[in-house]
């Protein structure tokens, strides 16, 4: 028998969710959000997510967000709901006639990449804006519902050319035997590829942006390794389509050394 996980705890400003106040999100999808991981009350880049949503409410919104404020609605959030360990995601929305951002934050039970190496379908899908981290995204659930039929974890989104930028949900590298390689692309910079490139730049292996397409002489072929990650963790590819990647466990460790190296900021 399956155990169903318990429902998010959500709160909007402080205050529990009302059949009124979720008419916002409902009604009012113009916005932006980030998710984060909360271990022991401490988080991996919390000031990256702070910087992000103030940028990107200042960007959609003209008004900075502070973070002071973020961080007391997230530990309310975290007492509400009774974890110190959780999902959280910050969602933004300024409704109509609204002169502040209203806030609202999800707590949900902790979660982690899924275990084992992921196969990718790529797509020609290219975001707008995609440097802002945004609900509502259809092109990318659809692709990505698409990518499970096939048989594959996920989708790998391509501009035009067959240029790679980014997973549905996470961001992609690849290794090509010396250094990573991000793809030089519009893409979400994802926190944790923010803290992979900081903590390989401290171990003086910096990474490094440069084109990738699905063929020829900058395509995904080429590379011995690949690797997607994001809020949940980090796990190797072994496949995009019919492309197939050994798993380099020595290249998975060193990633995952690099990324708990990063420190832990108290919400």
């Amino acid at each position: 028998m399956t155990t169903q996980p318990p429902p998010p705890h959500i709160e909007l400003d402080g205050r529990p969710a009302t059949e009124e106040t979720l008419r916002i999100p409902a009604l009012y999808g113009f916005g932006h959000f980030t998710a984060l991981q909360v271990r022991d009350g401490r988080v991996r880049g919390l000031g990256l997510h702070l910087a992000r949503l103030d940028a990107a409410n200042r960007e959609l919104f003209g008004l900075p967000l502070d973070g002071d404020r973020v961080r007391e609605l997230i530990r309310h959030a975290l007492a509400g709901a009774g974890r110190r360990d959780a999902s959280v995601r910050v969602n933004a929305y300024l409704p109509p006639g609204a002169t502040r951002t209203t806030l609202m934050v999800t707590v949900r039970e902790p979660a982690a990449m899924p275990s084992g190496a992921r196969s990718l379908m790529s797509v020609p899908y290219a975001r707008t804006a995609p440097h802002i981290k945004r609900p509502g995204e259809f092109g990318q659930t659809y692709y990505g519902v698409l990518a499970g039929r096939a048989g594959f974890d996920d989708a790998l989104l391509t501009a035009p050319g067959g240029v790679v930028t980014e997973g549905a949900i996470t961001n992609i590298g690849f290794w090509n035997g010396t250094s990573v390689v991000w793809p030089d692309a519009p893409a979400l910079i994802g926190i944790t590829m923010a803290l992979l490139e900081q903590g390989l730049e401290r171990a003086g292996r910096p990474s490094v942006r440069r084109p990738v397409t699905l063929d020829g002489p900058d395509g995904v072929g080429r590379f011995p390794a690949a690797f997607v990650c994001n809020s949940q963790g980090i796990a190797p590819v072994r496949r995009i389509d019919d492309t197939v990647f050994p798993v380099d466990e020595e290249l998975m460790k060193d990633l995952g050394a690099v990324y708990d190296s990063a420190p832990e900021e108290t919400v």
